[in-house]
């Protein structure tokens, strides 16, 4: 991931905190929309602490950009709690059309082709290391459970 990706990431998020609660909740609204099957994975979450959550994590991993060594820990924990969610590798695809979605609603004109493409990039990175890490884990309690 190069400076330039970074740095769009970094100034478009900007924009967006403080419309922090509206693109929650244009976020999680168009998710549901795309794919009604995933509203049962959030059955005992409030959704509004969900939200926060959301844009809290959104922040973390757009600030850790320039330290990703840093952000890997935290993105892999993410990964390996979502499997007991019931997250499935599907579910990411879903998850990157909301947020570009939700981004384009935010940021209006600002949401430029180039921006776009660095939002895309840098999704599919953080998504890369949480997949990988939700992968690692299912596998292990696979193996523990195979050998009980």
């Amino acid at each position: 991931m190069d400076v330039r990706v970074k740095q769009l990431v970094q100034e478009s998020w900007m924009q967006v905190e403080p419309i922090a609660d509206t693109a929650a909740t244009l976020f999680y609204d168009r998710l549901f929309e795309l794919d009604p099957a995933l509203r049962p994975l959030f059955p005992a979450t409030d959704l509004r602490d969900q939200k926060k959550k959301l844009m809290q994590t959104l922040t973390v991993a757009v600030r850790g950009l320039y330290r990703l060594e840093e952000l890997a820990p935290a993105l892999e924990a993410l990964g390996r709690r979502h499997v007991g969610y019931g997250v499935q590798d599907a579910h990411y695809e879903t998850v990157g059309q909301a947020l570009l979605w939700t981004l384009e609603q935010g940021l209006g004109a600002a949401f430029t082709p180039e921006v776009r493409d660095a939002w895309a990039e840098t999704y599919a990175l953080v998504t890369s290391v949480m997949q990988r890490a939700a992968r690692e884990s299912a596998e292990e309690t696979t193996l523990l459970r195979a050998a009980a």
